[in-house]
């Protein structure tokens, strides 16, 4: 599946939430064949949550 569309923003807010995950260790990096596409919803506060759309890994496994 295609990686959904972003502004130059919304990248520069994925890629710093990532780096925070990374930092926090609950995520590593991988070089899986699987992956999944990943989306930024904005949430009542005006922040952004990261999501991940598993929908087409799920009907794999």
């Amino acid at each position: 599946m295609a990686p959904y569309r972003m502004s130059a923003a919304e990248l520069e807010r994925l890629k710093e939430q990532l780096e925070e995950l990374l930092e926090k260790k609950f995520v590593r990096p991988s070089v899986s064949p699987w992956g999944a596409p990943v989306l930024l919803v904005k949430k009542n506060d005006g922040s952004m949550r990261l999501c991940i759309d598993y929908r087409q890994l799920n009907k794999a496994t």
